[in-house]
């Protein structure tokens, strides 16, 4: 990465920035002299070359696909490393440790004996295990059936239910009123509880929340594409889905066929109504697991005036490697937001070398493990937190913004697709339009923003883990295309000119977030 020598001819006249201006006062012949930086400047050093020199190398073969806990993350994070310590970007791990280890196992197929009311039902045909934190026997003698599993504002099928240490019976889908509108949104779009793996998720996270010790989850469509890989896989020796290792027993998990769902309760698919079924279960569940080392690389300039104020910008580092000997090089998924990181990072510091450095401290975290379920963020967040999240201003995450989506009916190229910007913050929001309007005119598109978007893109990306802990974020997305998650994600295939356009957004965003006089308001709850 080059290095950018500055000339700045003091002569009294004033470069004005709006509220992100820098200013330093020099004294030469006893006369004072206010200068002022000017981001569009230090933006300037954000290239199309450097950025194609870099990706060229990151999304290489070389790398094998970076997958979580293999070769060739291992080489990426060094990679990163190096570059951080070649732009003299220190680390606030202390020394030269760039590295957050992120405490990750990797889950076989799990095997399960199951008996209901003396009848057995076999692993893969009509159950299977989503998750267990260890072997365990149970003999259950009740389970509590909660219809859909949904807790929503408006709709809970939770509500004066006790399900605190019980196992919770839940089924897919959402109810719908006489209008056939879902009855959490009043729409007919498709929510977070109506179906896939949104759904799962959301209903799992219900049934914690409640206090339920496990769930079990009956979805027949879910579990016929579920139950042949997990098979699959057991019977291969192939090893399984990685998590983060916790610290606190997880929610045992499973998920059952509709044979075994009537079998623990006889009118699930007739009724809604939650109840308490009397039953006689027997449950041996065997884990297998084994670690896996994987890491966050974190780099940060420290904030010249407000310091314990955070702006992180982020991007995952990780893809999902090598299939049947080929490899996935994931140029724009997410190599693209990786090294507009770098860029970025660069054009901080030089200011920063030009006595301009950032009001508040900007950190510059490459997670691990988005392609796995968001680990390295939800580390970062849930677990181990390097700065106070309560200090941390925003989240501005990068995740494909190297290509052009082919849906779009415009034909523009100079646009990007933002997603959470007015969720948490209207002040976030209005900032982004402004410093986009004033620095760059990209078209700014919010199709995937709708919270009725069908893709959920708001909860599948790792600013996802900083909203739901009501850090005011926004998600830089360039929409998916043919070669999302194919082999055919190369690096000769970005659109270098807008990657150089897209970091310099991100840039100047952060550039106003970190050099404002007052820290954004937080206006709104999670949603």
């Amino acid at each position: 990465m080059k290095n950018l020598a500055f000339l700045i001819a003091i002569s009294g006249i004033l470069m004005s920035c709006g509220s992100s201006s820098n200013q330093m006062t020099t004294t030469d012949n006893n006369y004072k002299t206010q200068v002022t930086a000017n981001p569009v400047d230090y933006a300037s050093t954000i290239t199309a070359d450097e950025l194609k020199t870099m990706l060229y190398t990151y999304a290489s073969d070389e790398f094998e696909g970076r997958d979580t806990g293999e070769k060739g993350q291992k080489l990426a994070v060094e990679y990163l490393k190096q570059q951080y310590l070649d732009m003299d970007v220190p680390t606030p791990l202390g020394g030269s440790d760039y590295f957050q280890e992120v405490p990750l196992e990797r889950q076989q197929s799990a095997e399960v004996d199951i008996t209901v009311n003396g009848m057995s039902f076999k692993n893969f045909d009509d159950i299977i295990v989503l998750d267990i934190s260890e072997s365990e026997s149970l003999t259950l003698s009740e389970i509590v059936y909660v219809g859909y599993g949904i807790d929503a504002d408006n709709y809970s099928d939770y509500e004066g239910v006790d399900v605190k240490g019980k196992f919770v019976l839940a089924k897919a889908g959402e109810p719908k009123d006489e209008n056939g509108n879902y009855v959490t949104s009043g729409t007919s779009e498709d929510t977070k509880w109506s179906g896939g793996r949104q759904s799962l998720s959301s209903k799992r996270d219900a049934a914690k929340d409640n206090g339920a010790k496990g769930l079990i989850y009956m979805d027949d469509i879910m579990f016929s594409r579920y139950a042949p890989y997990y098979k699959r896989q057991a019977e291969s020796g192939r090893s399984g889905r990685i998590s983060l290792i916790s610290t606190e027993a997880s929610m045992i998990r499973l998920m059952v066929s509709e044979n075994l769902g009537k079998a623990l309760h006889s009118r699930i698919t007739e009724s809604d109504k939650p109840e308490t079924i009397a039953t006689n279960i027997n449950l041996n569940l065997e884990k297998t697991s084994e670690a896996v080392s994987s890491e966050n690389v974190v780099a940060y300039l420290k904030g010249t005036e407000k310091p314990d104020e955070v702006i992180v910008i982020s991007a995952h580092l990780d893809h999902v490697g090598i299939e049947n000997g080929t490899v996935y090089n994931g140029a724009d998924d997410d190599g693209s937001g990786t090294i507009a990181i770098l860029e970025i990072a660069e054009a901080f510091k030089e200011a920063e070398k030009n006595g301009h450095g950032p009001k508040r401290t900007v950190v510059f975290l490459h997670v691990t493990g988005e392609e796995r379920g968001l680990l390295g963020s939800r580390h970062y967040t849930d677990n181990s937190p390097i700065f106070p999240l309560e200090n941390t201003v925003a989240n501005l995450n990068i995740d494909m913004i190297g290509r052009t989506d082919p849906e779009r009916e415009d034909g523009n190229r100079n646009y990007i697709y933002l997603i959470g910007s007015d969720k948490l913050s209207t002040e976030l929001h209005n900032i982004s339009e402004e410093v986009n309007t004033k620095f760059c005119n990209v078209e700014l598109d919010y199709t995937y923003n709708d919270e009725n978007d069908p893709n959920r893109f708001y909860y599948r990306s790792d600013h996802y883990n900083f909203a739901k802990n009501n850090i005011p974020v926004i998600f830089y997305f360039n929409g998916t295309h043919a070669d999302y998650h194919k082999p055919t994600d190369t690096p000769d295939k970005i659109e270098y000119d807008l990657l150089e356009n897209r970091a310099k957004l991100v840039f100047h965003t952060a550039w106003e977030l970190a050099n404002r006089d007052n820290r954004i308001v937080v206006d709104k709850a999670v949603p």
